[in-house]
């Protein structure tokens, strides 16, 4: 079926300290993510960039967090626009850092309440994001959204989410980051991980088609959150966050091409490309052409391409 995407820029770096994250949107815009879409069958409709609103004061105990008004400000800001966003379409928000998660979930999470319906998240991401803004000792917010959609205390200074997403309904795909307060979480919940060592034990097939079965069964709604760590570093370099040992440039472009099988994906969050570390664009179009394999495009489509 064709769907109309909704393109969303979040030019935001201030969940994490490095610098880059808000020239995102910009990339994905020159590496094709339009053309590619629309060479699909699919549509593609940009909305620009998300503003930030003015900012209210906000506070939290843990002194190590830092841009918290501005993050809250966007959590709001993208809360509002998913939700309208899903009412007309497949929104795809190109990020900025992963703190977008926050706003972005929590719009897709209203319009699957309003509509009666079970939201599922797939975390495509090196890192659990698991922390609250009670356990971060970075204070790096981009290491928080899934918490906070799992429902999670310590979010006093956000917007409440609007229907938290049962651990169970949450599979962390590709995991090979994990600080301590994060694991202790997770451990005490069912929710799907799916960390590398599951993926070379049982394969990278397997465990997605688990979890998609579940989406199927219960009719859920599937927003699927891809960060650029995800991928291993040697094919995608423009990234804060590198972990070694990440998915390959096949296993991705499959891991896309079953959820394009599937026809279960609802919305979509690009984040953590920082086109100040790409080497010509590299990063940036690898993850322009995933979103082309996630909107039907086969493996023998895709031409000869050179980075000389």
């Amino acid at each position: 079926m064709k769907k109309t995407c909704i393109l969303i820029g979040a030019p935001i770096d201030t969940g994490q300290k490095r610098e880059g994250c808000l020239m995102g949107p910009a990339a994905f815009r020159v590496a094709g993510i339009s053309r590619t879409i629309t060479d699909t069958g699919n549509l593609a409709e940009d909305w620009g960039d998300v503003a930030l609103p003015e900012l209210r004061p906000a506070a939290c105990l843990n002194s190590a967090v830092h841009s918290l008004a501005e993050t809250v400000g966007w959590t709001k800001a993208l809360a509002e626009t998913g939700k309208r966003a899903m009412a007309k379409g497949f929104p795809i928000f190109m990020g900025g850092d992963h703190s977008l998660s926050l706003g972005s979930v929590a719009g897709v999470a209203a319009h699957a309440r309003d509509e009666g319906r079970p939201l599922f998240v797939l975390w495509l991401d090196a890192h659990s994001d698991y922390h609250t803004p009670m356990t971060t000792a970075s204070g790096n917010l981009h290491g928080t959204p899934v918490a906070y959609i799992a429902g999670r205390l310590g979010f006093d200074a956000f917007p409440p989410f609007p229907a938290p997403v049962p651990p169970d309904r949450i599979c962390l795909y590709g995991i090979r980051s994990v600080d301590g307060p994060e694991h202790a979480g997770l451990v005490e919940t069912d929710a799907t991980i799916c960390d590398m060592r599951v993926l070379d034990e049982r394969g990278i097939v397997a465990p997605l088609r688990e979890f998609l079965d579940k989406v199927q069964a219960q009719n859920g709604l599937l927003h699927v959150s891809l960060d650029v760590d995800f991928l291993d570093p040697s094919i995608a370099p423009a990234v804060g966050t590198t972990v070694p040992g990440g998915i390959t440039f096949r296993e991705a472009h499959l891991v896309m091409e079953l959820l394009h099988e599937s026809g279960l994906v609802t919305s979509l969050d690009l984040v953590e490309l920082n086109p100040f570390l790409d080497e010509r664009g590299r990063t940036a179009r690898l993850m322009v052409d995933l979103v082309g394999s996630l909107m039907g495009r086969k493996v023998f489509d895709r031409p000869t391409r050179s980075f000389g």
